[in-house]
């Protein structure tokens, strides 16, 4: 049986993935999207219970200078709100020094988040592209340059596509895909030495019926520690700021604990700021992205944040220009960030 041929493949539903099905769908292109997740969105992860505030796990926040995110947003109808940062913040340089409480100055550029949580923008553009057109838990394991195309081999079956578009993280695409013939020696070398956007990072979360950080004399619910193992949390409550929560970061280094060890270390550093009150939380939540095998793969040499994000070499196009790379970290501008990944989608869809 002959495999199935599209005009363009698209590898990866996270957003760059998401956006670009949606772009060819509105210029009238065949396109199939592949996921190997059992659920779209990448690192966009919202956690939502049936009752209580969504958690964030993944992409967050964006500002004013994003417009080619917030250029989506608007088209799709959906609203942004700003972070709350209350004024006020617990700051902790120093483990011999006790935490300190400053005043925040204005903030000039605002961090905003999606009304009604990040995976509106998922939903919002899986409304838009066919559910023919999309396949979940098909993970691609070869791709094989041939005389009538790209063969895309799968754990759901072989295609064939004119063009196939990767949106995975650079490394992460020549780690897990066995590409013929070989790449470029120049794109391999840059790619694995390329930063996987978060993926080092791990968020946690609690959720709380009475936001108790904002009560008079609390000291707010905005963190910054040189200390630890919490770096920076925020206020996370809803939009509608009827259900409350806590969000942030813990240092990537205990990523090998287990998630009742991680939840224990949070709680201890939030006593020292409020006390016991920091027990009385709904429910606690995280995500370990270094955890995630279809986002990060441990790098074989030491790689800094950010290396070879935006690096021109992932907008040029391969085997014998069937191939194009997409995704956060590819773009020029915004590296990284959901406009980068928004704007890497742009430009792959006026090419194709």
């Amino acid at each position: 049986m002959k495999p199935s041929k599209h005009q363009v493949i698209i590898i990866g539903a996270g957003l760059a993935g998401l956006a670009l099905a949606y772009f060819l769908r509105q210029s009238g292109h065949d396109f199939l999207l592949l996921e190997a997740r059992e659920r779209f969105g990448g690192r966009i992860r919202t956690s939502r219970p049936e009752t209580g505030a969504p958690l964030e796990l993944g992409a967050t926040w964006f500002g004013n200078k994003h417009t080619a995110l917030l250029e989506l947003l608007t088209e799709l109808g959906l609203e942004k709100f700003a972070q709350v940062t209350g004024g006020r913040a617990i700051y902790e340089a120093i483990s011999t020094s006790p935490p300190q409480v400053v005043q925040l100055p204005p903030n000039e550029e605002p961090s905003y988040r999606i009304a009604g949580g990040t995976d509106v923008l998922v939903r919002a553009l899986l409304a838009n592209i066919p559910a023919e057109c999309r396949l979940l838990e098909t993970v691609v394991s070869h791709l094989t340059l041939t005389a009538e195309g790209l063969e895309v081999k799968t754990s759901a079956g072989t295609f064939l596509a004119e063009r196939v578009v990767s949106t995975l993280p650079p490394r992460l695409l020549l780690e897990t895909i066995s590409i013929q013939p070989r790449l470029p020696e120049e794109l391999q070398q840059i790619a694995r030495k390329t930063h996987t956007w978060m993926g080092e990072s791990i968020k946690v979360g609690l959720r709380y019926d009475q936001p108790f950080w904002r009560e008079n004399g609390a000291p707010g619910g905005t963190i910054f520690s040189n200390v630890g193992p919490v770096s920076e949390l925020y206020d996370h409550s809803s939009f509608t700021d009827d259900q409350f929560a806590l969000k942030g970061f813990l240092n990537g280094a205990y990523h090998s604990l287990s998630r009742a060890e991680r939840r224990d270390l949070v709680l201890h550093q939030l006593r020292k700021y409020y006390g016991p009150v920091v027990d009385g939380f709904r429910d606690y939540e995280e995500a370990v992205w270094r955890q995630e095998p279809y986002t990060f793969t441990e790098y074989s040499e030491h790689v800094i944040p950010h290396q070879h994000n935006g690096h021109p070499i992932f907008r040029e196009t391969f085997l014998a220009e069937r191939l194009l790379l997409a995704g956060a970290e590819t773009a020029a501008l915004f590296p990284g960030y959901m406009d980068g990944a928004v704007r890497s989608a742009r430009r792959v869809s006026q090419l194709l």
